[in-house]
């Protein structure tokens, strides 16, 4: 991923596949859904270390809340990175407006609580 003009544009990971588009469009990737299985088992440190090798734009935004990573941006980004965060295993939480990853650690109800005061939430230091 390269940051241009306060713009992200990524590239695909290593891992990832682009799809035949229908429009003639650019192909986006196409998601390894087992992959993705896998990756959203990963525990918290395994996760840094993974976004720290293939994607340190998205280490460097992270912030770990309980055993959960969190991603924000302050725009709505292009789909080229929101297949990226997926393939990562991040999901979209359309309430808190923002990219989530488990870590292994699925919540089996909805929080009616804002994390980040229970657990807080902090900017992991580089590795």
């Amino acid at each position: 991923m390269k940051t241009t003009n306060s713009k992200i544009e990524a590239s695909a990971p290593a891992n990832v596949r682009p799809a035949l588009s229908k429009s003639g469009k650019t192909p986006l990737p196409k998601l390894d859904l087992k992959l993705r299985k896998r990756n959203r088992q990963l525990p918290t440190g395994k996760l840094l270390q993974l976004l720290q090798t293939e994607a340190p734009e998205f280490r460097q935004i992270a912030h770990v809340v309980g055993q959960w990573v969190w991603i924000q941006f302050q725009q709505k980004q292009p789909q080229a990175i929101t297949s990226e965060l997926s393939q990562f295993g991040f999901h979209w939480n359309k309430r808190r407006q923002l990219w989530q990853h488990p870590c292994g650690t699925f919540a089996t109800r909805r929080a009616d609580y804002d994390p980040r005061r229970r657990y807080g939430s902090c900017v992991p230091q580089a590795a």
